[in-house]
């Protein structure tokens, strides 16, 4: 197996137009912290497989096509966005639209860019993922009282020699920790934890976002400014660090002398890293020797590349017999959470308030965020999708939906396009390996504030959401009797998220 890694910045001029918030006021003023586009390709002597992962808020199918069109040398291309709301507009509807000029050819000029640079840059490696749980930086942001802890995957990259040379981070956290106010570009949480886990490590990093259609930094964070930024995202990294360090009982960490708790002195071979990546010059990084000296490290060329993909249409949501009322029944909710002055109640109803809006004041290409403030707008074209469409109805179009898994040497990838739930995650549960064998993680529901023990994920699939289209929310059948902001805002009906799973589930046993 060779695996590479490259990237190409995605710069954004001021003055121009940003996605993710509704109710931003003003086009861009600057940068905070540059976005990217980066690459890991994997390939078996046959197949090449490329992961591209944008700064953006979401990806439309179309700029999917483009992109996979554009580099030819890539088998299957999966073209995954990390939902910063404070990136360029590219047209994030739900349900999905046109990505706009001149962003549509920036983002496909530099997904070419990034995976010629990781093509070039492939050397022979490995790649094994470990998962465990992550508390105090995401939580399910429509429960106020729910337990701070998300599980966490980590997919480490290391040479023949068992020293780590690359990391991808799945992180099922909403990236709205920068308010609507914002208008200085940043590629927000993930940003964060690149910078923070690169520092920590010296190798590249990726972080893409997993299924966090619920889950956000609403309950957990301590502002909304970039100081807030550089605390979660070293929260992150430290975490990401512990579980390298903790995936194989056998495994041991290179410390230096004067700091037990860094990184140790082993440096990325030569190479290793693609066209700008931070691995190319010499700083410490984790050294892991697998097994004990009688057993060396799983042999680099070993394993396949394999993919299958599958696309589903999902029926578009029903809405209330009376959008007019139920906006109406909202604000006045809304209204009194002012006056009674209880900010959980507050945010809350506002976030309520705020997907029942979503058709009615939607601005062009942008998909409301359920942490901005309301403001006043028309009700004539309410159309919030709430439950299913009815029986003997006539449904709209469906909205097309794309299901991807890859098995990639020892690690599994499973793509799901929008904003799915993080029981979604769940529900594609583990993922038998070709042999058979299954891996486990269990995330402890209460507690005390320790970290669950990391766990290997070699048979288990990672899971990335906002991948290869954008749908929009994917809520389970059991938020939708909730009716939350994520539901009122949902274009799909009850029952599409648990269609993706079974479908996702399937395509693993068969590939």
């Amino acid at each position: 197996m060779r695996i590479g890694y490259g990237a190409a910045r995605l710069d954004v001029p001021v003055g121009s137009s940003m996605g993710g918030y509704i109710d931003r006021v003003g086009k861009s003023t600057g940068t905070l912290d540059p976005l990217e586009v980066s690459a890991i390709t994997w390939f078996d002597g046959h197949r090449r497989f490329a992961l591209v992962v944008a700064d953006v808020i979401c990806v439309n199918t179309d700029l999917v096509a483009a992109a996979r069109a554009a580099v030819p040398e890539a088998g299957r291309l999966w073209l995954a966005a990390t939902h910063t709301h404070a990136g360029p507009e590219t047209g994030c509807v739900p349900g999905g639209s046109a990505t706009p000029q001149p962003w549509s050819a920036h983002v496909v000029g530099a997904v070419r860019h990034a995976v010629a640079a990781s093509v070039a840059a492939e050397r022979s490696a490995w790649s094994a993922g470990v998962s465990g749980g992550l508390r105090d930086v995401g939580a399910d942001r429509s429960l106020p009282g729910a337990e701070a802890v998300v599980p966490l995957d980590v997919a480490a990259v290391r040479d023949g020699l068992g020293r780590l040379t690359g990391v991808l981070v799945v992180l099922p956290v909403h990236p709205t920790v920068l308010p609507a106010a914002n208008r200085r570009v940043s590629a927000d949480l993930p940003g964060a934890v690149r910078r923070a886990l690169r520092e920590r490590l010296g190798v590249w990093v990726v972080v893409a976002t997993g299924a966090a259609g619920d889950i956000s930094t609403r309950h957990t964070r301590r502002g909304q400014d970039a100081a807030e930024l550089e605390r979660l995202g070293e929260l992150v990294a430290d975490r990401c660090v512990g579980l390298l360090g903790g995936a194989d009982r056998r495994a041991t960490v290179r410390e230096t002398p004067e700091d037990s708790g860094g990184p140790g002195s082993a440096s990325a071979p030569e190479g290793a890293c693609g066209e700008g990546s931070p691995g190319d010059v010499d700083r410490p990084t984790v050294g892991c020797e697998h097994g004990d000296a009688s057993r060396p490290a799983p042999e680099a060329g070993l394993g396949r590349v394999a993919w299958a993909a599958r696309e589903c249409v999902l029926p578009r949501a029903a809405g209330p017999g009376d959008p007019a009322a139920l906006l109406a029944d909202l604000r006045a909710a809304y209204e009194e959470s002012l006056a009674a002055g209880d900010p959980v109640a507050i945010r809350m109803a506002r976030s309520r308030l705020e997907g029942a809006r979503v058709a009615t004041t939607r601005a062009p290409g942008s998909p409301p965020s359920a942490d901005a403030p309301p403001a006043s707008g028309p009700t004539a074209d309410l159309r919030p999708g709430l439950g299913a469409v009815p029986e003997g109805g006539r449904a709209l179009s469906g909205i097309a939906a794309e299901v991807g898994v890859a098995r990639l040497g020892g690690l599994t990838l499973v793509a799901l396009p929008g904003e799915p739930f993080l029981a979604v995650r769940e529900l594609i549960g583990e993922a038998a390996t070709p042999g058979g064998e299954r891996a486990h993680e269990t995330l402890p529901a209460s507690g005390p504030a320790t970290e669950p023990a990391a766990v290997a994920a070699s048979g288990s699939a990672i899971v990335l959401g906002y991948a290869n289209g954008y749908p929009g929310y994917l809520p389970t059948r059991e938020a939708y009797l909730r009716g939350e902001y994520e539901v009122l805002a949902a274009r799909v009906a009850a029952g599409s998220a648990e269609l993706l799973a079974t479908t996702a589930r399937e395509l693993l046993e068969e590939t």
